[in-house]
């Protein structure tokens, strides 16, 4: 037996168990699978060389893509597979660059489960084909969010507060209600991946992961840019009640922790409040009748210092505070799987590999609990 294949062997039977146990899964964010095979290569080895055997990414839809994964996998890497939603021909799409910053796209409400299908399937056979196993098959990215779903008036219609829409507004309110259409058709397409997951011969076992949501820590507080947004336990409760728990393994939450006053104790107490109240409550163990386990699909703590060596004093601190938030929820299993934003981020500063080495808040950020 070659050793490629025996890599496959091990990494199938690693993902069962990890399927029926749901072991801790820590990772990173690494968006590379649109690079060129050597920068790929180069941050693969970098990966490996740290001891990272998980990193959330997208796959593109060809061989380049198929290929990047069994090379990930090569490196003892699995992926978070960011899934890329589909929309029916001819759906509206909004235009970049544009004046709210939001990315471009057709409106959730446009998905589209047989064009979805017709992309989905046949790239999870190719990597079975391949050998490849995923981690988890997570669909989509903050879509209660304008920044990601295209639903979103914009700018919000109100002209001197944005609002986060509640579980009432989605059946009630306008704007709302249009967002409320596109959870449906997401809906739709997790339906498609449950179906597809059932006859792969490598991924049976993947985990489900419904997209990272948003959360607003400080729901109460004005909203000052004039964007709306669908609070995330709205979110979950409205798709909830919609079948979402019969087609996902673990719900996909993100959190960054507000950056104030660090190593001040009653800063420290409103970070943990914030976590508790807004952002894990909605997490259960496996087999609650009131929600399913979580992955924090996105934490992190920015550092603006560009030096070498960076200045990472405040980070440091920050990590520790947030892990120690964290460690309850791992040890009640409401937390299975954490990806730390980002191993590479030149848009907003949260990098953690600087200065061709990994940084200490790297360091922390992905040791075992």
């Amino acid at each position: 037996m070659n050793r490629a294949l025996l890599v496959s062997v091990f990494v199938l039977l690693l993902i069962r168990l990890q399927g029926t146990a749901y072991a801790q899964i820590i990772g990173v964010n690494a968006a590379i699978a649109s690079m060129s095979v050597e920068q790929q290569n180069a941050i693969l080895t970098q990966l490996h060389a740290a001891g990272i055997h998980y990193i959330r990414s997208g796959i593109l839809p060809d061989d380049k893509g198929v290929d990047f994964a069994r090379r990930a996998q090569a490196q003892g890497i699995q992926i978070d597979w960011l899934v890329q939603l589909q929309y029916r021909p001819g759906a509206p799409s909004r235009p970049w660059p544009n004046a709210f910053g939001v990315w471009a796209g057709p409106p959730l409400s446009a998905a589209d489960p047989d064009q979805f299908r017709k992309y989905f399937e046949p790239l999870l056979a190719k990597l079975d084909t391949a050998g490849v196993t995923l981690a988890g098959i997570e669909l989509g990215n903050e879509i209660n969010s304008p920044m990601f779903n295209a639903d979103f008036t914009l700018p919000a219609e109100n002209p001197t507060r944005s609002r986060e829409f509640s579980l009432d507004d989605l059946s009630h309110d306008p704007e709302a209600q249009h967002v409320a259409k596109g959870y449906l058709q997401y809906l739709k397409l997790l339906a498609v991946i449950k179906d597809v997951r059932s006859r792969s011969k490598l991924n049976q076992h993947a985990l489900i992961v419904s997209a990272g949501l948003v959360f607003n820590e400080a729901p109460d507080s004005p909203r000052e840019a004039r964007l709306d947004a669908v609070s995330a336990a709205a979110t979950l409760d409205f798709m909830r009640a919609n079948g979402l728990d019969d087609l996902v393994d673990v719900y996909g939450v993100h959190t960054y922790p507000w950056t104030d006053n660090p190593g001040n104790p009653s800063a420290a107490v409103g970070r943990r409040e914030r976590l508790q109240k807004y952002v894990l409550a909605e997490c259960q163990p496996k087999g609650s009748s009131g929600g399913k386990p979580c992955w924090i699909t996105e934490w992190g703590i920015p550092n603006h210092d560009a030096s070498c060596p960076t200045h990472e004093t405040n980070q440091i601190s920050l990590v520790n505070e947030t892990r120690s938030n964290f460690r309850p929820y791992i040890a009640q299993k409401r937390v299975l799987g954490l990806f730390y934003f980002a191993w590479l981020d030149t848009r907003e500063n949260f990098a953690i590999y600087r200065c061709d080495h990994l940084t200490e808040t790297g360091h922390l950020a992905l040791a075992p609990f």
